[in-house]
């Protein structure tokens, strides 16, 4: 994932979110506060979700073992990790937000502890 092609649809995604935003208000004129902060929160998280995905997808770890990142090394032991293909995750994020990360599992050789790199 490139940065700069993925600024684009953060502008988009944006966009969306502030005219989201601006029309929700206008259907909820008695709106209280805690209501108006959920209703942007809601907005906004949409907007964070795509900007955290985009900026972790373009993480050298994504790509370790390929001469991208270097070498990656087992958290318990210290050995270098071995590659074994590429694996896709979905996490939530705070504001309940699904991401999908695909990156390279990897295996050590020594405790066989495996890992999908951070980033």
């Amino acid at each position: 994932m490139n940065i700069e092609k993925a600024e684009g649809t953060w502008q988009e995604t944006s966009a969306e979110a502030l005219s989201g935003i601006k029309a929700w208000r206008e259907a909820h004129p008695k709106a209280t506060l805690r209501d108006i902060e959920a209703a942007v929160d809601e907005r906004l998280g949409r907007l964070r979700r795509q900007i955290v995905e985009d900026v972790a997808l373009a993480s050298e770890a994504v790509e370790w073992g390929t001469g991208g990142a270097g070498r990656v090394v087992c958290p318990v032991c210290g050995a270098g990790l071995e590659a074994r293909g590429k694996a896709k995750r979905e996490l939530t994020t705070g504001y309940d937000q699904s991401i999908k990360l695909e990156r390279r599992y990897g295996v050590c050789p020594v405790c066989q502890t495996g890992l999908f790199p951070p980033g």
